[in-house]
This record gives C-alpha cells, structure tokens and sequence, in this order.
C-alpha cells in the first residue's frame, strides 16, 4: 500500500498541479503557478520536499521560483536550461526517491512535445506532462511525429492498471476528436458519457489508465483499421507506416 496519495491543484483554465502527500509531507508536479499550491499546503499544513518538471513551458515551471522563495527544496527535471531553478538534471534511466513520501520513480525521456521532455514513473502511476494525455497527446512544438509516435507507444507498454497523471483537462475535447476519428469506436462513446457526468459535477477526468487509453486514444491505435483508414481518407493516399499515421492524424487534430 502505497504511503501518500495524489491530488489534483486546477490552475489557469485547465492545466493540473499534481500535489503528491501524506499527513505531513508534499512534493508538486509541474506547479505553473504558485499560488493555490502555497494556499493548499498552508491550509493542509504540508511541508514542500520537491519539485518536479516535466517540460520547460511557463505553465508547468511558472511557480518555481515563488515556491522556493518559502521552501528550499530540490527541483527535478530535465536536463534544459529554460528551466533555470532546477537542481537534479534528470536524464533517461535515471531514478530517485522523495522518501518522506516513500515514493520512488524512474525518469524516461520522451521527447516530442518539447525536445527535452521527461516522464516521471512510479509503481502504477506515470507523470506524462503534456505528451500522452486522456483520449489524446500533446502538439509537437520542438520534436518531430516519429519521436511523439515512439514516446507514446513506449508509455502504452506500461501495465494496463498504470494511472496517468497528466497536465491538462482536455478529455472531452480529446474525446469529440476520437469520436470522429473512430466513429464507430463503443468504448469512445461510453468514456464520453461517464466523463460528460464527471465534468457536470464539477470533478476532475483524471487520472486515466493505460489500459482505458489503449481503448479510446486515436494516438495509441494507429494501427487499428479505422484509424489507418481515416488517416488515410485525409490524406488521400493509403498509408501504411504508423509514424505517418500518427502524423496525419495529430495534424488533423491540430485543425479540428
């Protein structure tokens, strides 16, 4: 049994702090704004032991600073110089403990969202940022399809029961894509209306799982015939190599 439990911070429109605790003790992924996690820890009265980033963009770094300026605390991620205030440069394979927390994660790097972009994984749960999110994945601003394509199958080989931890409320978005994409996909349409009641009620649509994503996200089938024939129809060409797929298909989903 694990001795913390993880919570989610909502912050800007529809980005998550995640906020890992127990009675005492916290670490915070990805906190693009200080504030409402300074306001969770005090009112919960938490001590901050870490910081961890996943990517350079201002949305998950934003609150470093503010955060240390209270708790001088060690800040993990990637090895990237945008990220000024990290003090553990993380790379592929690499592991470490928060053992207040007794949580102990492994890095992957899996870059395509950004270049430099990492994955936290721990023993059935993975911080994946902005790359794999639910029904979806992250934009490729610094890496190419194939990297994004690779980085995404490499987060499916995790163990189905993984839950998925990632920065975004984009579900129901994610889902009307792969509706489109798979339209004749049931667990699509069963997904959207237990997220639908979700979101109705106020409650977050995270985490995810592998095994859900495997089922619903058009960037985890391209190899299922509907997806390679709508990639496909886009494209007006048979296409057959999966990277490509998934290129047209994130193309498609950038104009859709």
């Amino acid at each position: 049994m694990t001795a913390f439990h993880i919570i989610p911070i909502p912050a800007f429109n529809d980005n998550y702090i995640w906020l890992i605790r127990n009675d005492c003790y916290a670490a915070v992924v990805d906190p693009g704004d200080a504030s409402p996690v300074l306001h969770y820890l005090a009112q919960e009265k938490l001590e901050l032991i870490g910081i961890l980033n996943t990517h350079h963009h201002p949305d998950h770094v934003g609150g470093n600073s503010q955060l240390l300026s209270q708790f001088k605390v060690p800040v993990y991620g990637p090895c990237d110089s945008r990220i000024p205030e990290i003090t553990v440069a993380l790379s592929e394979g690499d592991t470490f403990s928060l053992l207040p927390l007794a949580l102990h994660l492994k890095v992957w790097e899996i870059p395509g969202h950004t270049r430099t972009h990492i994955a936290f994984i721990g023993e059935d749960i993975v911080f994946s940022g902005d790359t794999l999110f639910a029904a979806g994945c992250g934009r490729l601003f610094e890496g190419t399809p194939e990297q994004m394509h690779t980085a995404l199958q490499r987060l499916s080989t995790l163990a189905d029961e993984t839950q998925i931890y990632c920065g975004h409320e984009y579900t129901l978005a994610n889902l009307k894509f792969a509706a489109a994409v798979e339209p004749r996909n049931p667990e699509v349409a069963k997904l959207t209306d237990k997220m639908s009641r979700l979101r109705q009620a106020g409650m977050p649509t995270l985490p995810s799982n592998i095994a859900q994503e495997k089922a619903c996200n058009p960037f985890l089938r391209v190899n299922q015939a509907e997806v390679i024939a709508a990639a496909s129809q886009r494209a007006q060409s048979a296409l057959s190599d999966p990277a490509r797929i998934f290129a047209e298909i994130r193309d498609w989903k950038n104009n859709f």
